[in-house]
């Protein structure tokens, strides 16, 4: 039996994304199920110097896994000396790290150039032997020019949204919706809009809290006559389990509900989820553009087409590697 470590996003996080994205790679990458797994955190260091003396025959066993994968999120950046990285991880603490095969993973620019230091942690993590899986073109970029091997397979919360899956999501806006919003990028006057939008086009408004402060944000904006969904994936699952459509601006949020054949508009508020709108076809319209084109969307009748999905390099991808 294969040994696997994943690094995985959804442990100690904030943010209920992180939770979609180790759902849908459970899902999409079923040929993980065949190995003993071992799951570590990507947002906290997954051992300490104390526990690296004591625990040495586990570490032993954990640093010669047969596979080690990082599982999605926004990991590499530009510079990792940042004070508080998706990614864990530093010079002093990468021994385990070792040869981790990156799985969805996409690149953020948070510096001019990639300095000396974050070429050498990246050197000293990523293996050299696979070839990696990225979100984007970007991020496969991002890596060739760092001596690494990738493709872009997109986000595995996009792998099954099949041209035969789109055809079950609905052309016409539903009676109700669920919708969400992002506290920590905010935009009051346009998030106000849509949310009256809203109102104007549905019977009954549901909102999910994808973070801890989205709650709040709502109350901030005007809550009344809106059922607060709790802040768990389970209960947003079982509402996307009914017909319902989903508008909001979390990105996976809205990707979850086209899992489940909802339809969906996704706000874009970053680079994310216009980029993957552009090189995907998800049904993605600006925030500062809600004024404008919300209320026609919801109105008109339209196919969800994303066609920009090349599963034959998500099964290339996965083709390298023997669970058996």
């Amino acid at each position: 039996m294969k040994k696997i470590v994943l690094f995985d996003p959804s442990i100690a996080t904030l943010n209920i994304g992180d939770e979609i994205i180790k759902k849908s790679i459970e899902k999409n990458f079923p040929e993980l199920n065949k190995s003993y797994i071992v799951n570590f955190p990507t947002h906290t260091p997954p051992y300490y110097r104390l526990q690296r003396i004591c625990k040495q025959k586990m570490l032993r066993t954990i640093s010669d896994a047969d596979y080690k994968f990082f599982c999605g999120t926004n990991a590499l950046y530009t510079s990792m000396l940042r004070p508080f990285p998706q990614w864990n991880v530093s010079i002093f603490n990468s021994a385990l790290y070792k040869n981790t095969i990156l799985l969805g993973v996409g690149a953020g620019i948070n510096s001019k150039k990639v300095n000396f230091y974050t070429k050498k942690l990246y050197d000293r993590l990523l293996s050299h032997d696979y070839i990696h899986s990225v979100r984007d073109d970007y991020t496969a970029d991002f890596l060739d020019k760092l001596g690494f091997r990738a493709v872009n397979t997109s986000c595995p919360t996009m792998w099954e949204l099949t041209p035969e899956h789109c055809t079950k999501i609905p052309i016409k806006k539903g009676k109700d919706v669920i919708f969400t919003l992002t506290s920590y990028d905010y935009d009051m006057e346009n998030d106000k809009m849509m949310v009256e939008i809203l109102r104007k086009n549905y019977e009954r408004l549901y909102f999910w809290p994808q973070t801890v402060d989205d709650a709040e944000y709502l109350r901030e904006i005007g809550d009344k006559d809106i059922q607060i969904v709790p802040a768990n994936l389970a209960s947003y699952d079982m509402m996307l389990n009914r017909d319902i459509d989903y508008v909001g601006n979390r990105l996976h949020g809205g990707i979850f509900a086209l899992q489940h054949a909802c339809r969906s508009i996704i706000i874009a508020i970053d680079y994310r989820a216009a980029n993957m709108g552009q090189s995907f076809g998800l049904p993605v319209i600006e925030r500062t553009d809600i004024g404008e084109k919300l209320d026609r969307m919801i109105n008109t009748e339209w196919a969800t087409n994303i066609n920009g999905m090349n599963f034959e390099n998500i099964k290339s991808w996965k083709s390298q590697f023997n669970f058996d």
